[in-house]
């Protein structure tokens, strides 16, 4: 239901400002990919016989590298909550050549939104599985005595592993069926206090080491797979004992009693809903399978078929999974490609219409730099300030120390290939290298990063320019 109530309040204008915390600029791609988004949401509100009929318009993203292409489709899954898998068209190849299959991203999918789903139902089910894992744990430490049954302990049970914890001095009837259970009530309450953390105890689990039979569950082999373990339940199973500390044992066995709480079955059927229902597959360099104009022979032939092989899946179809059957006929694919050497219209015209949304990003310039330094919650200067704060090195970031970056940055770019807001990465590698190395020597200490520091660290490299190509 929080879900529901999350993806209602997913608004455009919503998605838009939560991608402008991360992004800069692309206001033409966010709006894309922010209407893609919430016309999910309303294909969900449209009557049953309408809402089959409606598929999603998957997006193309026509930009040079570094310029946010990855980055859109990965933080609009993670804020939608949806499944999502980022595949190069570069790995797949034509059937018959050897190269990962164009099934496998579907079957990535399927994996990802199975972990999604397991994850959300063990936090779930983990308050309950820890009482259990509680009970397992006290039911060692205070094991019943010898030949008496565990509701109904006999005196003999005052004697703990742990030495005595309650009043064993009154031997009538009802305080010898109740000293257990305040003793019990007592290392309860020890044992959530951490007052039996130095203490060590021997468990029996079940051991989850991987069968046989997952090691060749590779693509292709999914439903041969599931017969298998089908026919064979019992392959795998084995427990073993341990002897661990309480705080330990009590992490193995709350993590073995999660197991036994979730429903896998449950699980992977909503998995496999969710995937068919929401998921996104991002598809980068797809303009590196595109076939360039004259040609026949050679790499590109594989090209084309890729291509082919996309066709089927964009539009929709079942692919076998070892969850089940996962149809793609409503899971939305956002493909990316720079299109340096060739051009969207060199994809062959069927792949072509299976992306009705086209959006060209623009190319990063100085000014983008800075605002990509200092406005994004995870800026690099932010990232780099929290790193040497760990040693003691307190960095201050002049504005005009920043500008200073960003120029420079720009100026590679110009000079060398253009990798967008990525050369910010090596540029401030390069400033911070003999900080970064030192820290640990200089002690705590504010250090002011200006202008001059900026010029100082970098003027090697744009003065010599063949030494640029091989830093930066």
């Amino acid at each position: 239901m929080s879900n529901e109530k999350r993806a209602s309040d997913l608004t455009p204008r919503a998605i838009v400002e939560e991608l402008d915390r991360y992004i800069v600029g692309q206001k033409a791609a966010k709006r894309a990919v922010a209407v893609a988004l919430r016309n999910r949401w309303r294909r969900q509100q449209v009557a049953a016989p309408m809402r089959d009929e409606i598929s999603p318009k998957n997006i193309m993203l026509i930009g040079p590298t570094g310029v946010g292409k990855t980055e859109i489709a990965r933080r609009l899954a993670k804020l939608a909550g949806a499944p999502f898998v980022k595949v190069e068209a570069s790995k797949f190849t034509e059937v018959g050549y050897v190269g990962r299959d164009v099934d496998s991203m579907v079957r990535d999918l399927a994996e990802t939104a199975v972990a999604m789903v397991k994850e959300e139902e063990q936090q779930r089910v983990k308050p309950l599985a820890r009482e259990h894992a509680e009970d397992r744990l006290l039911d060692i430490l205070l094991p019943p005595a010898r030949g008496a049954a565990p509701k109904t302990p006999g005196p003999a049970n005052n004697v703990f592993p742990l030495g005595p914890i309650g009043d064993a001095a009154d031997t009538s009837a009802g305080t010898a069926e109740a000293a257990p259970n305040a003793s019990r009530e007592s290392l309860r309450r020890m044992l959530r206090e951490g007052k039996l953390d130095d203490r060590k105890v021997e468990i029996e689990t079940s051991d989850s080491h991987q069968s046989v039979i997952d090691v060749f569950s590779g693509g292709g082999m999914e439903e041969m797979v599931m017969n298998l373990k089908d026919m064979l339940p019992g392959v795998g199973g084995r427990s073993k004992r341990r002897k661990l500390t309480v705080p330990e044992a009590l992490e193995a066995l709350t993590e073995e009693e999660v197991g036994k709480l979730v429903d896998q079955d449950r699980i992977t059927k909503e998995a496999i809903r969710r995937a068919e229902q929401s998921g996104i597959i991002f598809i980068d360099e797809i303009d590196k399978v595109a076939g360039r104009e004259g040609s026949g022979r050679g790499p590109d032939v594989s090209r084309e078929g890729v291509q082919r092989d996309l066709l089927p899946i964009i539009e929709g179809s079942t692919v076998s999974t070892k969850y089940g059957p996962l149809k793609t006929d409503h899971v939305l694919f956002v493909a990316a490609g720079a299109f340096h050497v060739s051009k969207p219209k060199d994809l062959i015209p069927e792949l072509q219409g299976r992306f009705p949304i086209r959006v060209e990003l623009e190319a990063l310039t100085d000014q983008d730099f800075v605002r990509i330094l200092t406005e994004p919650e995870n800026a690099l200067t932010k990232q780099y300030k929290a790193l040497l704060a760990t040693e003691g090195i307190h960095i201050e970031w002049q504005a005009e120390a920043i500008e200073e970056l960003a120029r420079v940055a720009a100026l590679v770019n110009a000079r060398q290939e253009n990798i967008g807001a990525r050369r910010l990465h090596t540029v401030l590698e390069r400033l911070l290298e003999e900080l970064a190395f030192e820290a640990t020597e200089i002690g705590a200490q504010i250090i002011p990063i200006t202008r001059d520091y900026v010029i100082k660290r970098l003027a090697a490299v744009l003065q010599d320019e063949d030494l640029s190509q091989y830093i930066l």
